[in-house]
């Protein structure tokens, strides 16, 4: 099994991926606010986007993206039909080589970089599975983001026993003569 999962390892997970929108201020100025970050580089006419913004700005949402590989898919199958059919994203790894502004479009391609041996963790026994997306504006390179997630079986665990219940008690009903 480890040696069909490492196959995959080189090939495109994503290719030709556009952001959906272009790097804005309003976009900045919401994660601004919800991380607390005051940095006055992220406002005004010369403003640059939070670098660790690298990954909103080609993030799908609820519609996905076009252009995943066959391959990523492939390698999705696989491990569903090996019986890690959950996932869980463990971390993440980027690298910032020039500053996004607003205006900027945003471009991207993706790689399998790698597949781990299987591993057995509380979660359950399965594969770390890393990506790396190269993102681009204006066909230069401007990060890299690497994306690590594990696939794997849930671990089966039996129910602790809880309390049993007990029969409800019912409060009599006192009489008076």
């Amino acid at each position: 099994m480890y040696a069909r999962l490492k196959a995959f390892e080189g090939q495109p997970a994503v290719t030709g991926g556009t952001g959906k929108d272009p790097v804005n201020e309003p976009m900045i100025r919401h994660w601004c606010e919800a991380m607390g970050d005051g940095n006055p580089a992220y406002e005004g006419p010369d403003a640059v986007a939070p670098p660790t913004m690298l990954q909103a700005w080609t993030m799908g949402g609820l519609s996905g993206h076009p252009g995943r590989s066959p391959a990523y898919d492939a390698l999705f199958t696989l491990l569903d039909q090996a019986g890690c059919t959950s996932v869980v994203a463990t971390d993440c790894e980027q690298e910032y080589l020039c500053p996004l502004r607003p205006g900027d479009r945003i471009t991207f391609d993706a790689v399998i970089e790698s597949v781990s041996p299987r591993k057995t963790t509380k979660l359950g026994t399965g594969y770390f599975v890393t990506t790396r997306m190269d993102v681009r504006t204006d066909g230069e390179l401007a990060g890299t983001h690497r994306f690590r997630i594990l696939k794997y079986a849930p671990t089966r665990t039996r129910p602790v026993p809880g309390p049993q219940p007990q029969p409800e008690s019912r409060p009599q009903l006192q009489t008076h003569p």
